[in-house]
């Protein structure tokens, strides 16, 4: 997150920027209702944060129609793609993830958009740590339990698809310890707690936000948890870094996006009202509460960061030879 005084003077930028919309010849948008994409299926983490951004969105146009419109599959890029050809008029946004911005373009080949090129960035809204959780019955309690058991049979791997951070943090874990393990895809997260909760997988990587009830509930057991320190929310859980692992570091983020050539009176307009979001207590509470952390910044930060991302996982992904089949 950027300082605070700077974010001040973004904010008053946005403000002005903002008001002067039909100056800058946009006329009266938004003129219909807007298409909010989130490219996974209802109830996934993506799916709960599209509709607060929603909700966000539509206060701070005066309760305009903001529709939440989920456009699952192939880890995210059908409802990617969507964005990247549809009309800049501000009326069709993209809920972006790190699968569908930084490691999808990495693993797929003929990825029919190009994250920098295809799509015009807007606002960086937030970031959760993942963590490694198994079904108590697979009887583990440590990673190195895990790996054991591993070197023993495959593991079955869930995650919430292909080129989310639930697989590459697998398929990380794979490379690094040498112990064999099966990535299965499933079509949204949500599948994935089911079959992990009845023991038909050994275990999923996945956001705290959906794992913490479960952590709690004694139904899941947590391995291992992603980020430089513990949660706060899950002191109990070591870190991959505690337990010999430092580049099991995939942090799940998601950012909003419009189409290529967006006008920049309308990106500055829906930053400024996501960033104003994002400074309020009621919804830094709820973001707090699922081990959510808010980013916020102006869209030339964003640029940056997913900049930074691509070439990050990039490496990563070439070091450790992770396929999308893997």
């Amino acid at each position: 997150m950027m300082p605070l005084g700077r974010r001040r003077l973004f904010w008053t930028a946005s403000a002005l920027a903002g008001a002067a919309l039909p100056a800058a010849g946009q006329g009266s948008w938004p003129e219909r209702p807007i298409r909010l994409v989130v490219p996974f299926a209802a109830g996934t983490s993506t799916d709960i944060l599209g509709r607060l951004i929603a909700q966000h969105l539509s206060r701070g146009l005066d309760s305009h129609t903001v529709v939440v419109d989920n456009r699952a599959g192939a880890g995210g890029t059908i409802g990617a793609a969507a964005v990247a050809q549809a009309a800049p008029d501000g009326h069709t946004l993209l809920v972006g993830t790190i699968g569908t911005h930084a490691v999808n373009p990495h693993l797929m080949r003929g990825l029919p958009y190009d994250p920098r090129r295809d799509f015009t960035p807007i606002l960086a809204h937030s970031k959760t740590k993942i963590l490694l959780v198994v079904p108590p019955a697979l009887q583990v309690r440590t990673l190195q339990e895990f790996l054991a058991l591993g070197r023993q049979r495959v593991l079955n791997i869930g995650s919430a698809g292909t080129g989310t951070t639930g697989h590459l943090n697998q398929a990380l874990l794979a490379h690094l310890s040498g112990v064999t393990m099966n990535h299965i895809p499933y079509r949204d997260g949500a599948q994935a707690v089911t079959d992990l909760l009845a023991g038909r997988i050994d275990g999923m990587f996945y956001h705290t936000q959906f794992v913490r009830p479960h952590l709690e509930q004694g139904s899941m057991v947590a391995l291992g948890i992603t980020g430089a320190e513990r949660s706060r929310l899950l002191p109990g859980v070591p870190t991959f870094a505690e337990a010999g692992y430092p580049d099991i570091s995939a942090e799940g983020w998601w950012a909003l996006f419009g189409p290529p050539r967006l006008p920049p009176a309308i990106v500055l307009r829906i930053n400024r009202i996501l960033n104003e979001a994002l400074r309020e207590p009621a919804t830094l509470s709820s973001l707090d509460a699922s081990g959510i952390e808010p980013i916020g910044g102006t869209p030339e930060e964003l640029a940056a960061f997913l900049s930074a991302e691509l070439e990050r996982w990039g490496e990563v992904i070439r070091r450790a030879d992770i396929r999308v089949d893997s």
